[in-house]
């Protein structure tokens, strides 16, 4: 039988409200914003007044020894005997009632909780302004019990009895009198409370809060973490509160974190202060780490604890620092983006602050240096949703990558980041995977994103306008209807054509951007007919740039529309390209990754290194067992972002060569027999046909040919063949650096968010 990990115990709640003023039972309002509506607080004093059950509290013992003060702290700041974990929206609005105290909202706001009892039907509303008015309520409960009690009392009665015109009678009044009395004994309210010991860790923790929570909340480790800062740094919680709040709140004057890309949140702030102080993306291990565990022993030390705690503290005192947040977000400007309404992927934004703070911290790198590379990266992590599946690992192994490089060598830095930049925009990227990606009519798609932070890169003007994009993308331009999304093909010319259908009228590629009076000159024409007209007086050279900037094949209007659709995506990538390669310290164009390139990436979201695609080195045969493997990688890549399979390299990196494949096939084993072997395992195991989505090549690295399969993301879902089996069954997704199969709904809801 397992150890037993709570003991079932229970407090009256006028003993707890004293435990959290004395700082014995830590209440942190930050393991989950205070959400609770106030209808819902009067619904919980309600219960407690008719005795009905309330829910159990579950408190977690920090194990903390008595009088230990809080790192950073005040003489008085002592750690906590007890973390609520729990509970807290509950005690939260009791501590709030009983105490008069305000509570902080999730945007920030104080707010004071007043709620008004009825004696006469014994019912408690949320106050308001009637309320306030009405001597049938007692209009805030709060003076129950902040010792003016008989005067709050005396002075209900005497305005119920001046609102009805008399004297209340002796009876009236006493039943009145022992219902109020009965609201002020909630303070002897007993609740059930479950404490965890201090063995207990996080996971145990988390599992019993599940298990036992009826609204299913799910803690995660961010809670975890930013609930021990509340017992063993207050100050540093505290600290990047402040930031979150003054970087939405438009009271706050001065220099200030406000900005137009993001709203951070305190578990995001977290995230890059672990990045930058342990050089961890997952959050797993953290928490051990910050309660002074040793990770191989289990031993708890207060002095590691304090230790862990320092650096944290080093690595927040940068993150929140105001000079760098702002000249980190200029990278993302200098990207092309400029608004929130660009930005997709949040953790993009979070994860490659990380990565800036690290190039300038450990790397000494200079503000322009450092915005050059970053803007870079950001282009790079942004357009191709780097951080979108698995962002844990993925950030995880990008720091492994940089942790290794030589600290103080700012040329490492930069060679090792823009390396990685290549090795995911290949020339198959450009060509057919960012077609392909285009191919939606998402409105929020991050290829469409980075067409737009391409405009901008470029100078573009709006389509028949000399008003600049970047100017009408700016945060501060917010006049309705200034710029329209206009469909080049009109909606009603093509339901003419019985086109009708949203996901191809309302395809990316049949959207320009486009000054509003010009959109309405256009209306429902034939686009024959309104190109003739409104490109009249641009001018030849004029119109040359503005077909270039907004994609627009030659003839495109004399087109039919599946061919138009294609034909500007593929345009659309080219000026993504031509943008994207502005922020290469104005070279012409960012040189494309060889597979050493490839290789020193490492294993990643779009990287994938086999052995061989035949031979087993460990049983020194044949086995075709292994053909499937290569078949469910690429398929995993198309279903992804696309990507290349190196065959003839090992896990590590270490190149092996093709030797061993092709003596398996004989006088076939050359390049050209191996790439016509390939070719057909992929064609005859996958949904699609390969041609113009799967190229191979090969090159010699250290005297030994790699085949690179470069793989293009896929315009539609692709499935493979199981090993063995007759139809295209299996769906496969590159998540992280591995290939995971996904069934089910968990098939059906990737589907439907990669593809629209």
């Amino acid at each position: 039988m397992a150890a037993t990990l709570y003991r079932d115990t229970g407090y009256v709640l006028s003993h707890l409200i004293e435990e959290i003023k004395h700082g014995s039972v830590a209440l942190p309002d930050i393991q989950r914003p205070f959400v609770w509506s106030t209808a819902k607080i009067r619904d919980l004093f309600d219960s407690m007044y008719r005795g009905y059950p309330v829910g159990t509290l579950m408190f977690w013992e920090t194990g903390a020894e008595v009088g230990t003060r809080q790192i950073g702290g005040r003489d008085n700041d002592r750690v906590p005997r007890l973390l609520v974990v729990d509970g807290q929206q509950r005690l939260t609005s009791l501590f709030a009632v009983l105490t008069g105290e305000h509570v902080i909202t999730k945007t920030f706001e104080k707010r004071r909780i007043r709620l008004a009892f009825r004696p006469a039907d014994e019912t408690f509303e949320v106050t308001d302004a009637a309320i306030e008015k009405d001597p049938e309520f007692i209009a805030d409960i709060t003076a129950l019990w902040n010792g003016g009690y008989k005067s709050a009392v005396r002075t209900f009665l005497n305005r119920l009895a001046e609102g009805r015109d008399g004297e209340l009678s002796d009876r009236e009044q006493d039943l009145l009198e022992e219902r109020v009395d009965r609201v002020r004994d909630l303070r002897d309210f007993r609740f059930q409370v479950i404490e965890l010991g201090a063995t207990a860790d996080e996971e145990q923790v988390a599992e019993i809060f599940v298990r036992i929570n009826s609204e299913g909340v799910k803690l995660n480790q961010a809670d975890f973490i930013l609930t021990l800062m509340s017992v063993h740094w207050e100050k540093g919680r505290r600290e990047l509160e402040a930031f979150c709040r003054a970087a939405v709140d438009p009271a706050v004057t001065g220099p200030s974190p406000r900005n137009p890309f993001l709203e951070p949140s305190p578990d995001q702030l977290l995230r890059v202060g672990v990045g930058l102080a342990f050089n961890r993306g997952r959050l797993q291990h953290v928490y051990s780490m910050l309660r002074g565990k040793d990770l191989e022993t289990g031993n708890v030390s207060p002095g590691r604890r304090t230790a862990q705690f320092e650096l944290l503290r080093q690595a927040q005192d940068d993150v929140i620092d105001l000079t760098n947040w702002h000249e980190y977000l200029k990278g993302l400007t200098a990207a092309g983006f400029r608004s929130r309404r660009m930005i997709t992927s949040e953790n993009a934004v979070i994860f490659t602050y990380i990565l800036w703070l690290i190039g300038r911290r450990r790397f000494a790198l200079d503000y322009p240096a450092l915005r050059a590379v970053i803007s870079r990266w950001f282009f790079m992590a942004h357009t191709t949703g780097r951080y979108t599946t698995s962002p844990e690992s993925q950030v995880e192994a990008d720091l492994a990558r940089i942790a290794a490089l030589e600290s103080g060598n700012p040329d490492a830095f930069r060679t090792e980041l823009d390396r990685m930049v290549r090795s995911n925009f290949t020339g198959d990227y450009w060509e057919i995977s960012l077609p392909n990606r285009l191919d939606t009519s998402a409105s929020r798609s991050p290829a469409l994103y980075a067409y737009y932070a391409a405009l901008n890169l470029l100078d573009a003007e709006l389509l028949f306008s000399r008003l600049k994009i970047r100017d009408v993308m700016t945060p501060d331009v917010v006049t309705p209807r200034s710029v329209e999304r206009h469909h080049l093909f009109p909606k009603s010319f093509l339901a003419g054509q019985g086109i009708n259908h949203g996901r191809q009228v309302n395809a990316i590629a049949n959207m320009a951007f486009m000054d509003w009076p010009e959109n309405i000159k256009i209306g429902a024409d034939n686009p024959h007919d309104y190109w003739a007209v409104m490109t009249h007086d641009l001018g030849s050279e004029r119109l040359k740039q503005q077909t270039y900037w907004h994609a627009l094949p030659v003839g495109w209007e004399q087109l039919d529309y599946t061919t138009f659709l294609e034909r500007r995506r593929g345009l659309m990538a080219q000026v993504i390209r031509d943008g994207f390669s502005r922020l290469w310290d104005d070279r012409p164009f960012s040189p494309s990754a060889s597979v050493e390139d490839l290789i020193e990436a490492g294993e990643s979201q779009t990287i994938e290194f086999k052995s061989t695609a035949r031979w087993s080195v460990r049983a020194g045969q044949l086995d075709r067992k292994l053909e499937h493997v290569i078949v469910k990688t690429v398929c995993a890549l198309l279903n992804a972002e696309g990507g290349a399979l190196l065959i003839g390299v090992e896990d590590n990196g270490n190149v092996l060569g093709l030797d061993s494949d092709w003596k398996t096939l004989g006088p076939r084993g050359t390049r050209d027999g191996y790439e016509l072997w390939l070719r057909q395992l992929l064609d005859t195991n996958l949904s699609q046909q390969t041609a113009g989505v799967v190229r191979i090549r090969y090159e010699s690295v250290d005297g030994k040919e790699v085949c690179a399969i470069s793989v293009a993301a896929s315009g539609k879902p692709v499935f493979a063949k199981p090993d063995g089996g007759r139809t295209a069954t299996e769906f496969w997704v590159r998540i992280g650096n591995a290939s995971k199969q996904l069934h089910g709904d968990d098939m059906v809801n990737y589907q439907t968010r990669h593809w629209g």
